[in-house]
């Protein structure tokens, strides 16, 4: 274990944030909201279609999504418009996604 990961480990309000973004990713629908966004920005209406949900079920899950930071929202017009805030976002989808499909016998 690195010496940074270990001063991570020791700061409870660190470990809390990791615990949300986990819980977080644990819901289908969230997981798939955040892996539609791996193709690129999507709107509300877009996320609603790919999802098959009501938008104010897609609503509430991006305000979640939004509460931990792995999402992002900007206006463009009357539309919100929906990003992966960041890389790191990418990188636990991609590793849970191949952990999974390992435990699925599936190769990456």
């Amino acid at each position: 274990m690195t010496e940074k990961l270990q001063q991570l480990l020791q700061n409870d309000a660190v470990v809390y944030a990791a615990t949300q973004i986990f819980d977080a990713l644990s819901d289908f629908t969230r997981f798939q909201i955040l892996s539609s966004l791996l193709d690129g920005d999507k709107s509300v209406s877009e996320l609603q279609e790919i999802c098959h949900v009501s938008q104010s079920a897609i609503s509430h899950q991006l305000r979640l999504l939004r509460d931990r930071s792995l999402v992002a929202a900007r206006r463009e017009g009357q539309r919100v418009i929906y990003s992966l805030s960041d890389d790191h976002v990418e990188l636990l989808i991609g590793i849970g996604l191949e952990h999974a499909g390992e435990e699925e016998g599936m190769e990456a």
